[in-house]
């Protein structure tokens, strides 16, 4: 006793029954439990059966769990966001037995936004996974296991355990009665089978039928549950469908002077700024001045009211393997376009990745999609609530056009805009929509603010 007691004390509390890592405070594995700083320097063993002492709710979901020995420790689901109050069980990265480091994904939550990782705590084994594929949870719901591991521990096998195990006489005359037990269950199990056969049979009439083709059609189909953020995008369009009134408009749009523009100085804004010089940041530059011009655009019923903003957050969609997403570029009226580029790149990337966050997608008050990187000549956007526009861009196509009088072959994009026409009128749309144009073939206009 004497010497387990010795042991604690030299244990920092900290070691003992928090986490180690401060930057795992996602994973609500930080919170201090009140007064237990005193039970560790008690010399009573009295006063450490006491333990713990009375917490909160939060605090008991909150912390890390800890066994007697301080080997155990559980991973739990982090905060999601405040918008979300749950998520699904979607995958697990690792299996019972493998060895994760400090902060290593070892689950992926996915929610109506985002897919969220649920990491390690601690550097150790995995013992066993608490939940399972498919299940609901919520922030601090128990996921799995963790053994906590040092420089000397070795993961074997139980059959190579066993070797080296010494078994005393109480735990052998244990494992024999387990023994016994099992092997009584596996003698009464074909009674228990019998016993289920002697049950009445149902007609086969009351059987429902069904045809050879139903069956046939059956075996082809597979039914899966449809992810959360497919449901979450579902229901949003729908009612963003429901809601608006919504109309589209078209124009096409001479590429050739901003394709210029980039083959001609794509190398030298690349060595001074780090990053590529692409098409979306000229047609980002040619919304704001759109939306600067028709402040209409940029606003939104509030039920019997309209909100006019003064700052232009533009939300750019990226199609991503689970889904579409829309981060956010903030104040982009403020930006160059190297800024409009690099934030750009690194948000899709983030995107792409499932490493967003739901800050970077809240808000926006207009939705820019570029279905041409997909081979979309020509669509009908729809509005990305609670905005009232959106902008599509569409391929890049080779096509004859009167220049001087003269017929010649130009890469032509054409544009959609898709409006809430509750409140913009055709006549507003057309303008914004006129204004991208003018800017996109001739970019000077930007210089000279025109």
């Amino acid at each position: 006793m004497a010497s387990f007691l010795s042991r604690l004390i030299r244990r920092p509390s900290a070691k003992l029954f928090l986490l180690s890592s401060p930057r795992n405070a996602r994973s609500f594995s930080h919170h201090a439990i009140p007064g237990f700083t005193s039970l560790i320097c008690s010399n009573s063993r009295r006063e450490l059966t006491g333990f713990p002492p009375k917490i909160s709710q939060y605090q008991l979901w909150s912390r890390s769990f800890s066994s007697d020995d301080g080997h155990l420790v559980e991973a739990v689901v982090p905060f999601m966001g405040e918008s979300i109050t749950d998520g699904t069980l979607a995958t697990f990265l690792k299996k019972t037995g493998d060895r994760v480091a400090l902060d290593e994904p070892i689950a992926q939550i996915e929610t109506d936004k985002v897919t969220i990782d649920v990491v390690s705590p601690e550097a150790g084994i995995v013992e066993k996974f608490v939940a399972k594929e498919g299940d609901t949870v919520t922030p601090g719901t128990k996921v799995a296991v963790i053994s906590k591991s040092t420089s000397s521990d070795t993961h074997v096998a139980p059959s190579e355990e066993k070797s080296g195990l010494e078994v005393s006489p109480l735990a052998a005359k244990e494992a024999v009665n387990q023994k016994s037990k099992v092997e009584t269950e596996i003698k009464e199990k074909p009674k228990f089978e019998m016993e289920t056969k002697e049950k009445p049979k149902v007609p086969s009439s009351a059987l429902p039928k069904s045809s050879a083709s139903e069956l046939q059609l059956k075996e082809r189909e597979t039914r899966v549950p449809m992810p959360r953020l497919r449901k979450r995008i579902a229901a949003r369009l729908k009612d963003s469908q429901n809601t608006f009134a919504m109309l589209t408009t078209f124009n096409e749009v001479d590429m050739t002077n901003l394709m210029s523009v980039r083959s001609d100085y794509k190398d030298a804004f690349f060595e001074k700024h780090g990053t590529k010089l692409g098409l979306m940041s000229g047609f980002v530059k040619a919304a704001v001045s759109g939306l600067q011009n028709q402040p209409i655009v940029n606003a939104v019923i509030d039920g019997d009211d309209i909100i006019f903003r003064d700052y232009i957050d533009i939300s750019i969609a990226v199609g991503t393997p689970k889904g579409l997403v829309v981060p956010v570029l903030r104040d982009v009226d403020k930006m160059n376009f190297a800024e409009i580029e690099k934030n750009i790149s690194t948000l899709a990337k983030r995107a792409t990745e499932g490493t967003i966050s739901i800050d970077e997608m809240a808000g926006g008050t207009f939705t820019i999609s570029n279905g041409g990187v997909y081979g979309s000549i020509l669509s009908t956007p729809i509005i990305n609530p609670p905005q009232s526009a959106i902008l599509g861009m569409h391929s890049i196509v080779s096509r004859p056009t009167i220049v001087d009088g003269i017929v010649v072959l130009r890469p032509m994009m054409y544009i959609a805009l898709t409006y809430d026409h509750r409140l913009i009128d055709g006549r507003e749309a057309v303008y914004f929509l006129r204004r991208i144009k003018d800017v996109v073939e001739d970019p000077r206009r930007l210089l000279l603010n025109l």
